[in-house]
């Protein structure tokens, strides 16, 4: 994988204060780490408590531990990192849940816990950060998908949950402009991140490098295609949450390396 070089000036974010979900996980660990080099102070959540207590102890984080299929867990987590970081500039919401197969076996709690983690969660805690945020006219980044754009077969929950992120996104950018929040979702197709990791052994069979070339073999540059590494997308999500944005709000912006761009 090529790495990933500073491309922010030192202290951007110096003064500002984030909530970043599923921050145990690839992406949002990698923004986390990120945002706190660029000067960010920090709330983190995830589900996951090794995995917070390591991010935080890397960021200098406030770690949140909750489960955010919650509403009543989400409010509570929100509240206590805007009294925590004594205000909220951003929220990313990274936590995120993979389902797949056939939709005629699909059952309700695949179906539940799916949106639960992907959707719901993510409706809520927007839904709750926008006092604070409308405060320091600040911004959300949904990590939507390329899935949440264009369907994939054998993964109708999953794109229904991101799909419902994507169209959300721009409904709550246009209702919150006026605040001066901004709302723009970020749609990366596959990451080289635990989740693709427990993609592979889940449902790949006994064949994982197998379930990867087969997905890469969806990609326009053939031989070359690769997937996409966590600090990648940690630097769009930098990004969107900078001021070289404030003109993007209602944006679903794909990082998909020309993915969709057939569709």
């Amino acid at each position: 994988m090529p790495s990933s070089p500073e491309i922010f000036a030192p202290g951007l974010f110096a003064g500002k204060a984030f909530l970043v979900t599923g921050a145990g996980g690839g992406v949002g660990g990698a923004t986390a780490r990120l945002l706190a080099r660029l000067g960010a102070r920090l709330a983190i959540t995830d589900v996951n408590a090794p995995a917070l207590q390591a991010c935080a102890g890397a960021t200098g984080a406030i770690p949140l531990l909750g489960d955010l299929r919650d509403g009543l867990a989400c409010s509570e987590i929100m509240a206590r990192a805007v009294a925590g970081l004594g205000r909220l500039d951003g929220l990313v919401n990274a936590a995120g849940l993979w389902v797949e197969g056939d939709s005629a076996a699909a059952t309700e709690a695949d179906w539940a816990d799916c949106m639960d983690v992907n959707l719901k969660a993510c409706f809520f805690l927007c839904s709750r950060a926008i006092p604070a945020l409308a405060e320091t006219r600040g911004a959300i980044v949904n990590i939507s998908s390329d899935a949440g754009v264009v369907g994939n077969a054998g993964a109708a929950i999953y794109c229904a949950s991101k799909g419902g992120v994507t169209t959300m996104t721009k409904a709550l950018a246009r209702e919150l402009a006026p605040k001066g929040i901004r709302v723009n979702a970020l749609c990366p197709s596959d990451i080289a991140s635990p989740m693709l990791e427990m993609q592979a052994s889940r449902y790949g069979g006994d064949d994982p490098a197998g379930y990867f070339n087969r997905l890469l073999a969806h990609y326009p540059q053939g031989d070359a295609a690769r997937f996409l590494t966590p600090e990648e997308v940690a630097q769009n999500v930098a990004f969107l949450m900078s001021p070289a944005a404030a003109g993007i709000t209602g944006a679903a912006v794909m990082l998909d390396f020309g993915l969709t761009a057939g569709y």
